[in-house]
């Protein structure tokens, strides 16, 4: 009974979060929201509804078999036409790059993705690499690139393996070790030690508790919050963080929620700041990020766009991947990040990215939060 979120913006203009509780029709796509009372129950699933589907042989339609076309056109030749490219896969949402991926493969004999990789390089090509994909494929080639080199990306890999949906997150450990052979949880276990791994490995389980009001109640969440204190804020000498991150990561955001409204009440700290105030480095901004996933997703979003943009120089690689991975969202998170920052996300990337890079992620957002 998880609840999707689809693409946010309507006449040309994003939907305040508060105000979603329908489906409605454009010409061009269908636009699932979902109410505020709804978003408690469940974390938000990222990927489109037909990544489910059982058979993945979509009905893609004449306007996907034109978007084909307009890449194989764009990569004809001596070079390639990057403002064509742009064109033709900045103007498309996740669903659409599924049925992309499928249906120039199937009209061309040619895998998209190995196309793209000849065609295309730097900042820009990655990202269209990751375009080339589905969105759970994607994701997989995310964490590869993650990965890489050494040392891996660890706010990059809290950002795909927390505050996830248990049924994103079984999708994304199934279709990895079909693409690479490799079990994820092992390659995450090699690649992230202490409290990284621990709190990344909270979310791979994908064990998220259904809200039962039952069983999820307030004497329950009181017990909880005397557990998170003893072992965090009120333990003597160190911390225990497994335990507090079995509560972060699998607790339901409704429940979560009143963990959170108790303990701060009683300990005058909410849990982002116990998070900030009993951990450190990578796992202390990957422990805040997953409550906010529970609590406020879309703040919680445009708070890593903007770290991804701190300090001296942007970290082209998270920003990449919060535009691709969150854009069917980014109506609700522009209005966070414009709230939060004085700023749109598009004035963001304006400031910190440029040439052809700059106008994918440019068309990427304007496709879903048009600016007015």
């Amino acid at each position: 009974n998880t609840v999707a979120i689809r693409i946010i913006h309507k006449k040309n203009k994003a939907i305040k979060p508060n105000n979603l509780a329908s489906t409605q029709k454009t010409k061009k796509t269908t636009i699932t929201t979902m109410s505020a009372s709804d978003e408690e129950f469940v974390s938000i699933d990222i990927y489109p509804e037909l990544m489910f589907e059982e058979d993945l042989t979509p009905d893609c339609g004449v306007e996907i078999d034109d978007v084909c076309e307009q890449i194989r056109t764009a990569v004809k030749g001596w070079g390639s036409d990057k403002g064509g490219l742009i064109d033709a896969l900045g103007s498309t949402t996740p669903e659409d790059r599924l049925k992309i991926a499928i249906r120039y493969k199937d009209n061309y004999d040619k895998e998209l993705k190995d196309v793209l990789k000849k065609e295309t390089s730097g900042d820009f090509g990655q990202a269209m690499k990751y375009l080339s994909l589905d969105p759970v494929r994607a994701e997989c080639a995310m964490i590869k690139d993650a990965c890489k080199g050494i040392g891996s990306h660890a706010t990059l890999l809290h950002t795909i393996l927390v505050g996830r949906s248990n049924r994103d997150m079984e999708l994304l450990k199934k279709t990895y070790y079909k693409q690479y052979s490799t079990d994820l949880t092992g390659l995450i276990s090699s690649e992230l030690g202490g409290d990284n791994w621990e709190l990344a490995s909270a979310g791979l389980q994908a064990a998220e508790e259904p809200f039962d009001p039952d069983y999820h109640t307030e004497e329950k969440a009181e017990e909880d919050v005397e557990e998170i204190w003893k072992n965090g804020q009120g333990k003597f000498f160190g911390t225990d963080e497994t335990k507090l991150f079995k509560t972060v990561v699998l607790s339901p955001p409704k429940y979560l929620r009143m963990i959170n409204e108790i303990y701060t009440d009683k300990y005058g700290y909410t849990l982002t700041k116990a998070m900030e105030e009993e951990l450190g480095g990578n796992a202390r901004r990957g422990a805040v990020f997953a409550i906010k996933m529970r609590l406020k997703p879309y703040e919680a979003i445009a708070e890593m766009v903007k770290a991804s943009c701190a300090g001296i120089g942007t970290d082209e690689l998270l920003l990449t991947c919060c535009v691709i991975r969150y854009q069917d969202m980014m109506g609700h998170v522009n209005f966070a990040h414009e709230e939060m920052y004085g700023k749109n996300l598009q004035d963001r990337v304006r400031d910190e990215c440029d040439g052809d890079y700059k106008k994918l992620l440019l068309s990427l957002l304007e496709k879903v939060s048009p600016e007015s």
